[in-house]
């Protein structure tokens, strides 16, 4: 059965899409610690990390790091942090999530966004992708 981050992908499910190539994608969490939280992950499902190949694991992180640093342009915050979970959902998703303080890492305390003021985010965020 594929999962939630699957059918968001293949269409079947609407997001707030940030980046995509041949073999992953990012797209804005829509239960955000901060503006800007994104999701990355291999278009291939995968349950946990450490699975993943050696090539899809370096590709995951260098397509982190590219949509990382547009997160950092686009969005005001100290720094942006990287957190591994998978627990929610069987597919890798590697979370960027803007910082300006240890509580916006806690995953404790949600934001509420209008699909305009996400749609937005997502703009400016897929507007400093190089």
């Amino acid at each position: 059965m594929a999962t939630i981050f699957t059918k968001i992908i293949q269409g079947e499910i609407p997001c707030y899409k940030i980046a995509e190539d041949e073999a992953f994608f990012a797209f804005l969490d829509i239960n955000p610690n901060t503006a800007g939280h994104t999701l990355c992950i291999p278009k291939r499902e995968v349950d946990r990390l450490l699975d993943l190949d050696e090539h899809t694991y370096s590709g995951l992180m260098a397509f982190s790091r590219k949509v990382g640093k547009a997160i950092e342009e686009a969005i005001p915050c100290k720094r942006v942090g990287m957190s591994v979970i998978g627990l929610e959902v069987p597919h890798v998703h590697v979370h960027l999530i803007p910082l300006n303080d240890m509580a916006d890492a806690t995953f404790q305390q949600k934001k509420a966004f209008s699909p305009a003021e996400f749609e937005t985010i997502a703009e400016q965020i897929r507007a400093k992708i190089v």
